[in-house]
């Protein structure tokens, strides 16, 4: 417990210094979001990926938290994940090539054991979609962090119940790592989380998910991995039906997720944050009192037609045209003609003059 509590200060305060350490050597080697108002610097995911690894890895080396041979594979595999993102964010990479290297790594860390082939097929299927689902997530400054926050803390008490005291501990981790890193990603973020950070975090989130569900009911299970993750799923939903209404190609970027929705109705950068967190507890909640056996397993099918109804309410909201300007007054409208109008009359007469 000491140590537990120890790991995740430490992971807490070192992310928070190395995110803000890292903000110049990623302008000045230009590894930025060009794709938003202003360049982001996007190695903040380094920091998160960087820390959690050597952290957990300490109580392996010292003997205090010891990870087993699963773990430290996952640690691993997770590792290699976050290098694929780091070249995603210096150099364009296909989505296809991030899919199929994070497919990789899931193939690696699934139970075999416990799911057997059939059941690892769409195991490994699910953990690169939420791996991608936390890449497509990052899109508004402190977003993916704080989902992430509430996700590892849902599945670090499914781990916890399973006795997997390995797993809570790493998951206990990363949600410190991702605390840490808030503070300056946190609107207007000084960092961005970047690819290396958004398919780590999804990546340890789904595969810790599908080794503590392996062995238990396929049905069940399937349904507490979608409530645990049912925001990021969500959004990627909203995004795939969005674009085929709409005739665009699916993997083209467009301000078109939740959050550039919600600032669309006039919601702040802070607010949508602020609101999605909000949206994303009660399927964590649902996800973790399912697992414990509080809940029976149909309680996720109401976490599933929340989600539709907000796929189908945001869909109204069109994301594709001009944002829509603020009305101007008429008097305002007049004077402002009447200065133009004047200037133009002073200028040609300067010109005649002249």
């Amino acid at each position: 417990m000491l140590y537990g509590i120890t790991a995740a200060t430490t992971a807490l305060l070192v992310t928070a210094l190395l995110a803000a350490l890292l903000r110049l050597p990623a302008l000045r080697f230009g590894i930025l979001d060009r794709r938003r108002q202003r360049p982001l610097p996007l190695l903040g995911g380094v920091a998160v990926a960087l820390v959690t690894c050597l952290v957990a890895a300490a109580g392996e080396w010292t003997g205090y938290a010891p990870l087993g041979s699963e773990i430290m594979r996952l640690l691993v595999a997770a590792g290699a994940v976050a290098l694929l993102g780091l070249v995603a964010d210096v150099r364009r990479v296909k989505a296809r090539f991030l899919a199929g290297g994070t497919a990789v790594a899931a193939a690696c860390v699934v139970p075999y054991g416990d799911t057997g082939f059939l059941l690892a097929v769409p195991a490994v299927a699910w953990i690169v979609l939420v791996s991608v689902a936390f890449k497509a997530l990052d899109h508004a400054d402190a977003l993916a962090g704080t989902v992430g926050v509430l996700t590892a803390f849902g599945v670090g008490v499914c781990a916890a119940a399973e006795v997997m005291d390995e797993l809570a501990v790493l998951l206990s981790v990363l949600a410190a790592a991702l605390t840490g890193f808030l503070l300056p990603n946190w609107h207007p973020a000084r960092i961005g989380l970047g690819a290396t950070g958004s398919l780590f975090v999804g990546f340890v989130l789904a595969s810790s998910l599908v080794i503590t569900r392996a062995g238990h009911d396929p049905a069940v299970s399937g349904g507490v991995l979608y409530a645990l993750s049912a925001l990021a799923v969500t959004d990627v939903a909203l995004v795939a039906v969005s674009r085929r209404l709409a005739g665009r190609p699916l993997l083209r970027g467009a301000p078109d997720h939740l959050a550039h929705r919600l600032r669309r109705v006039g919601l702040t950068p802070q607010g949508a944050t602020v609101a999605l967190g909000a949206a994303a507890l009660p399927g964590v909640v649902v996800g973790v009192l399912v697992h414990l056996g509080r809940l029976g397993g149909t309680a996720v099918w109401w976490v599933g037609a929340g989600s539709a109804l907000v796929v189908l309410g945001l869909l109204h909201i069109k994301p594709y045209g001009p944002r829509r300007q603020p009305r101007v007054p008429v008097q305002d409208s007049v004077r402002a003609s009447r200065r133009m109008e004047s200037s133009q009359v002073g200028a040609r007469l300067r010109v005649r003059n002249g």
